[in-house]
């Protein structure tokens, strides 16, 4: 078992140094979550909150993931990084997988991509893309930055891209882990994932879906290849919890949050110093009991 934690929404001067006590403290990654802008007005909902409100995220501040992932790489040497999710299809995927490709040379190989579709049509809108056919939209720029990155020559002719045979310089690959708790996404996370990500599941539900998981991964012919999860689950924060995770097939627990509700309205008022004394007693109090009990 691995250990991941996650970052978002808070004072932007915080991450460097989270990153650097995080792989001190020895998580083996940090994944950050994507949010393009919030509108002044919308009538559209969030699907993760019990009743769809999204006005938490009005005021707090989002650092680009891949900008905050890079600043993070400069100041460690370890620790991966993942974005937990990124938007993709409101994205160009030729542009993208550039900056993708980037990322990964300049931090050694150390991020993962975590991907899914935008539940707000405003995210469309403004970037100019079409709300219909975003799920095809979706698999094609998987397909293009999968293609992109192994900086092989790639032409493309599909339903929503179209270009002449290029190269990226460096090339990079970037492993693509699929967010979404339906079985589209899991059946997509099997078809072209290297890793799937469930958040807030119960450990029943996320039995089930990863039992699922496994048939679909056989059904393709990819159960052989190296695949991750990085579950977002209570069982995290303890370490009988991280054993039945274990036993389900996850692969990366995500732990080592503060007391800070991101779901809240308020603004995040703990300081860098809880931050880093959660992700110590984390390490303390589940890390280190699994660690030891995985030497003997």
């Amino acid at each position: 078992m691995r250990f991941t934690t996650m970052y978002s929404m808070i004072d932007p001067s915080y991450y460097a140094p989270l990153a650097q006590a995080a792989e001190e403290a020895g998580f083996h990654s940090i994944g950050l979550a994507d949010s393009i802008c919030y509108p002044r007005e919308s009538d559209s909902t969030y699907p993760y909150t019990p009743d769809g409100s999204r006005e938490f995220l009005e005021n707090k501040a989002f650092i680009e993931p891949l900008i905050c992932a890079a600043a993070m790489g400069a100041v460690t040497t370890k620790i991966r990084f993942h974005t937990a999710v990124l938007k993709l299809p409101i994205r160009n995927p030729v542009i993208f997988a550039k900056e993708v490709t980037s990322l990964a040379a300049i931090t050694g190989g150390r991020f993962d991509l975590g991907v899914g579709i935008s539940p707000w049509p405003d995210d469309y809108e403004v970037c100019g893309v079409p709300w219909e056919g975003r799920g095809r939209r979706f698999e094609e720029c998987i397909e293009i930055v999968a293609a992109l990155s192994s900086g092989e020559y790639v032409e493309h002719h599909g339903e929503f891209y179209d270009f002449r045979s290029i190269r990226l310089n460096p090339g990079a690959r970037v492993p693509i882990l699929i967010g979404g708790h339906s079985q589209r996404s899991l059946e997509r996370a099997a078809r072209l994932g290297d890793g799937w990500l469930p958040a807030g599941m119960s450990t029943d539900e996320l039995a089930i879906a990863m039992s699922s998981l496994r048939e679909l991964r056989k059904r393709y012919e990819r159960d052989h290849l190296p695949f991750s999860v990085h579950a977002i689950s209570m069982d995290a924060f303890t370490a009988d919890g991280v054993r039945r995770l274990a036993d389900l097939g996850v692969t990366h627990a995500v732990g080592g949050f503060s007391s800070f509700n991101p779901y809240g309205r308020e603004a995040d008022t703990e300081t860098l110093q809880q931050k880093v004394d959660a992700l110590n007693r984390y390490a303390e109090k589940v890390i280190a009991p699994v660690a030891d009990i995985a030497e003997t």
